[in-house]
């Protein structure tokens, strides 16, 4: 069995200051929004729940069956091993998946439930509802889950979630590994460079949510619609062009690419948009 290097305090704090701001941050930010703006704060949580419907509950499985059927302790089929042959198409699809669900339901959110909630604020309501929880689950709960192996690892007990991946997927050893020598080794450019990728996913959040609410409110730019789900699969294809091995990135690069085109489509529908509509 490997021995695993202990989690210092200096990387304990950091993922306690991780997980605090990938939880809290985002409630707060919600707060102080509908409250200057005395906006309803049931739109912020349907923009949750939106994130919550089409990407995780209808989204992630039927994408994990096509795809990646392995992880849901299927066998490999016709589909999921063409994919894999044709490295392009496979980081099409992964990005498109995103792109279609996650735009419809903000399409399906804006046209039924928020469909009388016609104030420009709505949008990035919404838009903060939906980014905050991805932050929430994606950011806030896998630090959760660091801290949990970062004291198993410390308390000797790590041993017990190997021995489980050993015998229920192998396959993931090599990765439980590579966790745990990042948290012992954790930086603080690690946390900094997470909080700054969030940021921008959830300007990009916003600036979809503004896309979509004007396609829903004006027939004329319904056609931002099949932008919004364009730009998204365009956002996502480039990491997954990076997976696959079409391209090569740094992580770096990949950082500067989300920031540039996070802060693009948000201040484009900003002010092309939200604030016109004054």
């Amino acid at each position: 069995m490997k021995d695993f290097a202990k989690v210092g305090s200096t990387q304990m704090a950091l993922l306690v200051a991780g997980a605090i701001i990938g939880l809290i941050v985002p409630v707060i930010i919600a707060i102080v929004w509908t409250v200057k703006k005395k906006e309803k704060f049931t739109t912020v949580l349907i923009g949750a729940a939106t994130f919550l419907l089409f990407a995780l509950i209808l989204e992630k499985p039927i994408q994990n069956v096509l795809v990646f059927p392995t992880q849901m302790g299927l066998p490999e089929h016709a589909i999921s091993r063409f994919l894999s042959a044709k490295p392009f198409l496979w980081a099409l699809v992964l990005a498109l998946f995103p792109g279609v669900f996650e735009e419809t339901g903000r399409l399906v959110a804006f046209k039924t439930v928020l469909k009388n909630r016609k104030n420009r604020e709505t949008s990035i309501s919404h838009g903060i509802g939906h980014g905050g929880v991805e932050v929430m689950f994606l950011f806030g709960l896998t630090y959760i889950t660091n801290i949990s192996y970062a004291i198993m690892i410390n308390t000797g007990t790590f041993s017990v979630v190997v021995d489980q991946v050993m015998t229920q997927a192998p396959d993931q050893i090599d990765q439980l590994y590579l966790v745990a020598d990042q948290l012992a080794n954790f930086p603080v450019s690690g946390l900094l460079l997470a909080i700054m990728e969030r940021i921008f996913a959830v300007l990009f959040h916003t600036g979809a949510s503004i896309l979509v609410f004007y396609a829903c409110k004006d027939k004329k730019k319904f056609w931002l619609y099949p932008l919004a789900i364009i730009l998204h699969t365009a956002m996502d294809g480039v990491a997954a062009l990076n997976m696959a091995g079409v391209i090569t990135l740094s992580t770096a690069a990949l950082e500067i690419f989300t920031a540039v085109f996070g802060l693009g489509i948000f201040f484009g529908a900003y002010l092309g948009l939200y604030r016109k509509d004054a």
